[in-house]
């Protein structure tokens, strides 16, 4: 017969902070997919919790016609694959050098302080705004995806999985005329993919669920971001009643705003939801391998 294994009251505890932990993120993200699927009745009244009441699709229905919804998700979308690749090239352009030792870059210590600095210090957010503002990047997708293009907790990630690997892997490629370049691409980012693929849902993340910078550099309402977007829903209805017809008013009173802003969020949830997994496997190994060291 198996042993049972005893569970110390430490780790029993663990479990216990661990589970509410993940319960209180995970009830509101029900409840507000439960809120999405009810009734204007129920959900304004409070009378949903984790599963919907008097079921009805009449939210997702109305978002279809959305067409303000899926313009800034597709926003979304092309910052996110562009912010990330921008974030990407950067952080390996800049931790590669920074893995070196002080003889191979004798400058390195004064760049590595000039990288934590900014960590701890900004120049503020007028500052910044008005740098936009002259760099003539108002309004454009340049002024989301510019200001956080090397993100410094990425580059010390990478930067540290780089000193992990060993010196004997590049001065064999060296010794058969690899150039730095080639060294850099073909045998330390490829050996990398943990911690790259960790600071990729960083990065993806990041962009996905900026708001506030929207609200700053992005003036017209078509080229807003999706969570920029969500986030400044009011409930206008006078105004939306206005351009609708008699049809569409019955459906609209199927709905509240509550209801059909939820609706909003879960769909905006999706696309992170599907690209986890895929680099969940991936995030433990790179954050450890990659931890800070200096």
């Amino acid at each position: 017969m198996k042993k049972r294994k005893h569970i110390s009251l430490f780790d029993a505890v663990v479990w216990l902070i661990l589970i509410i932990s993940a319960a209180s993120c995970l009830f509101p993200i029900l409840n507000t997919v439960a809120i999405s699927f009810s009734d204007k009745t129920s959900a304004l009244t409070g009378k949903v919790g984790l599963i919907p009441k008097n079921f009805t699709l009449a939210a997702y229905e109305a978002l279809v016609q959305e067409t303000q919804f899926f313009r800034s998700f597709l926003n979304s979308v092309v910052r996110v694959i562009l912010g990330t690749a921008i974030n990407m090239f950067l952080s390996v352009m800049m931790a590669y050098p920074l893995s070196k030792d002080k003889t191979a870059f004798p400058s390195r210590n004064i760049y590595m302080w000039i990288v934590v600095f900014t960590m701890l210090f900004s120049g503020g957010l007028i500052p910044t705004f008005l740098l936009i503002n002259q760099l003539k990047l108002m309004d454009t997708i340049w002024a989301l995806v510019l200001p956080g293009a090397v993100p410094v907790f990425s580059v010390i990630i990478l930067m540290n999985f780089f000193k992990g690997i060993p010196k004997g892997l590049e001065e064999a490629a060296a010794m058969d005329g690899a150039s730095p370049w080639y060294i850099m691409w073909r045998i330390f980012v490829p050996l990398a993919k943990p911690a790259i693929a960790t600071i990729a849902l960083f990065a993806i993340v990041n962009h996905w669920n900026a708001f506030f910078d929207g609200k700053i550099y992005i003036n017209s309402p078509e080229k807003l971001p999706l969570q920029t977007y969500i986030q400044s829903l009011t409930a206008d209805t006078s105004r939306r009643y206005a351009n609708m017809t008699y049809d569409q008013i019955l459906r609209q009173q199927q709905l509240s705003t509550l209801t059909f802003n939820s609706a909003k969020i879960v769909v905006s949830m999706i696309p992170i939801l599907a690209i986890y997994p895929f680099l969940q496997k991936y995030f433990v190994s790179g954050i450890v391998m990659g931890a800070v060291k200096e």
